[in-house]
């Protein structure tokens, strides 16, 4: 194999541009592993600052983290993958402080989560054609999978965090409030452990994916949604309510949606400015409701995420939008994401 050398990647210059350059591969260390980068999804943290709505993050951002390819030589203490292997990238870690030992990797203190490479870059690189990972954080997809569905890995492992954390069981019934991508990963994770699913949504292409999905969906625009859920849980209510989207009001509708007593609610989304619940903790307190927050995943929700992926128990192809961008087009791959109402705009990296 020809010695692979430098890497192209996309970076963000500033609001609105982005541009694709080169520079040498990082040198591969004992621990490391050189990937063909295959697939990265545009996530919103990517085209909101994109978009000037991040500004925070700083520049030049070398960024995207939902990506997928394929070990193309590994570091000479690498024992659990080989070149050839179909991967998906996980979290950075350090392996080494207190709460990476706990397993609780997403909380690592020894990890650069600034993410500053020596020549001023900001990110991960996930839009780069090659790139030299950890092998810590590299986990073995199934080569069957399109690369723009195991690039899923990432948001699918957030969803599997909080879906434990939300303690779903067999045959309970679940109310996901949100139908964009994150809403119906979420619904299909519920699915999988044998939830009845119910999504929430006002637009109309959402809507239509979610029934495509095989969820029962309840239009927003037809009327009251809290009512509307109540009718098809016979009065009820539900056992619980993924709230999937950052908003006052879907935090309000999640508590009402909810059973009479010990129903929980999964703020999983956040929201700018910060959302907030309207109800009186008396409500909470005589109902015993739980709120329950989740961010991020640690590795054994990676390899959960995989695990679904990899059987097909979830599948990710509805939510990839048909155009796909070469890395030469990530300018117009942006501004495709940015539209209103579309689920992942996907790069491929060695078109």
């Amino acid at each position: 194999m020809e010695e692979i050398k430098k890497m192209k990647f996309s970076v963000l210059t500033e609001k609105g541009h982005a541009e694709v350059r080169e520079r040498n591969l990082p040198e591969m260390g004992p621990d490391d592993v050189l990937v063909k980068q295959l697939a990265c999804n545009i996530c919103t943290t990517d085209y909101g600052q994109w978009l000037g709505l991040r500004e925070h993050q700083g520049y030049p951002m070398a960024g995207g983290h939902e990506e997928s390819g394929i070990v193309m030589a590994i570091g000479e203490d690498v024992k659990d993958l080989k070149p050839g292997d179909h991967v998906a990238v996980a979290y950075d870690s350090c392996g080494k402080c207190e709460a990476c030992r706990r397993g609780q990797e997403s909380m690592c203190t020894g990890a650069d989560y600034k993410n500053l490479s020596e020549d001023g870059y900001r990110g991960k690189f996930g839009f780069a054609n090659y790139n030299v990972r950890q092998a810590r954080t590299l986990v073995k997809m199934n080569p069957d999978l399109d690369p723009s569905e195991a690039a899923f890995l990432e948001p699918l492992a957030t969803v599997c965090k909080g879906v434990d954390k939300l303690r779903l069981q067999p045959f309970e019934t679940v109310v996901v409030i949100g139908a964009g991508t994150m809403g119906l990963v979420n619904a299909q994770a519920a699915k999988a452990r044998n939830c009845r699913v119910i999504v929430t949504e006002l637009m109309e292409k959402k809507i239509q994916t979610a029934r495509a999905m095989g969820f029962e969906v309840v239009d927003v625009s037809a009327g009251d949604p809290v009512e509307q859920v109540k009718k098809l849980t016979d009065g009820k209510g539900v056992d619980a309510v993924i709230v999937a989207v950052g908003n006052t009001g879907a935090n309000t509708q999640a508590v009402q949606m909810l059973k009479k007593v010990d129903g929980r609610v999964l703020l999983f989304a956040a929201g700018y400015p910060a959302p907030r619940i309207e109800t009186d903790s008396n409500e909470l307190h005589y109902r015993r409701i739980e709120l329950i927050g989740t961010f991020g995943a640690d590795m054994k929700d990676f390899f959960e995420a995989a695990r679904l992926l990899n059987t097909g128990a979830v599948d990710m192809s509805k939510l990839v939008e048909p155009e796909k961008f070469p890395l030469d087009r990530i300018q117009d791959a942006f501004a495709a994401a940015s539209v209103p109402g579309k689920y992942r705009v996907s790069v491929l990296l060695n078109e």
